[in-house]
């Protein structure tokens, strides 16, 4: 009998219209766009800005474009997986919500917290499941309202982060297809560098949490950009030395999209020329979970059959790990 991978198989993808610039955001704290341009690569960042909405409703909306896109009805879904660090709410589940929104009834469901790493993390659980032959149709939603938790007037995190959402179909192929092998790791240590300090079960929400605005991302730049660097520079070509992959054989890298600097390191390590990495942080910004299915999404017309793809990811905690993955399916 052949043996069973997980391929993805569609991409879909929600995008908020409002488009917050670097111009806009010099009028709200002391930044400017040659700054954030030199240091960072963002140009702008999508804030979803609708009365009520939240990230469950960009990860339907990203669901139901990739069902569409796909030719899927929602009761074949058997599992939906939501990788965010931005909720609804602390329970229950935003992958619950969205199914429920997203009219999948067939499925279970559950969230994924890795931060950045959300959606790698997310695609090597999805495998598990198809490689075991259980489940037929997979669906990874990344989605993050991260302007939900932005302190705006922090000049330091408010010009990297953006909302949207994507999704993904993962099916089972007997072709030598999808996902080949990953490598994902932690290092708890990171979290005090890159945490949410109030909120939790460790310091409750209180009068003073709220005006000290504990609820809101706190980041050390230097030692995450440290850390982020040298991680996922390694893990990546870590990837390549495992499975005996050269920068020839690979088409295309695509990494977490947090800072340009970190992204050409990544390409630097790996010895691979611009041209074989995808970038949209300019449009973007950093969101989150939902940065390397955001970029499949936009370069989905480029990717061919058998193309060897390389993901990469940092986020908070710390987590990290790299994807070697065959890509399944032309262009449509």
């Amino acid at each position: 009998m052949a043996n069973i991978r997980a391929a993805i198989t569609g991409v879909g993808a929600y995008l908020p219209d409002y488009r917050l610039t670097n111009d806009e955001l010099s009028t709200m704290v002391d930044t400017s766009d040659e700054w954030i341009m030199q240091r960072i690569g963002i140009k702008e960042r999508r804030i979803l800005k609708e009365e009520g909405k939240a990230s469950s409703d960009m990860g339907t909306w990203a669901v139901q474009d990739l069902l569409q896109k796909t030719g899927t009805s929602p009761d074949e879904v058997d599992m939906l997986i939501c990788a965010t660090i931005t909720p609804d709410m602390v329970l229950p589940a935003t992958a619950n919500i969205i199914a429920h929104k997203a009219n999948i009834h067939n499925a279970w469901s559950f969230d994924l917290n890795a931060a950045c790493s959300g959606f790698i993390f997310a695609l090597s659980t999805a495998t598990q499941f198809i490689e075991s032959g259980r489940y037929k149709k997979v669906v990874i939603v990344a989605t993050e309202k991260m302007s939900s938790i932005i302190n705006y007037e922090d000049r330091t995190t408010c010009p990297l982060f953006g909302d949207g959402a994507a999704a993904v179909m993962i099916e089972p192929t007997t072709e030598d297809l999808g996902v080949i092998d990953y490598i994902n790791r932690v290092d708890g240590l990171g979290r005090y560098h890159l945490h949410i300090k109030a909120g939790g079960s460790l310091k409750p929400a209180t009068e003073e949490t709220v005006a000290n605005k504990e609820h809101f991302l706190y980041q050390e730049g230097q030692a995450v950009f440290k850390a982020a660097v040298s991680s996922m520079a390694d893990v990546a070509a870590e990837i390549m030395g495992k499975n005996q992959l050269t920068a020839d054989d690979i088409s295309w890298l695509v990494p977490h999209q947090a800072n340009l600097r970190i992204i050409d390191a990544t390409a630097k390590r790996m010895n691979l020329s611009k041209d074989k990495v995808m970038v949209n942080i300019k449009y973007y910004g950093n969101t989150t979970a939902a940065t390397i299915p955001l970029c499949l999404y936009d370069y989905e017309k480029q990717l061919k059959k058998g193309d060897n793809i390389i993901l990469a990811a940092f986020g908070a905690g710390f987590t990290w790990g790299s994807t070697y993955l065959k890509w399944a399916y032309d262009p449509k």
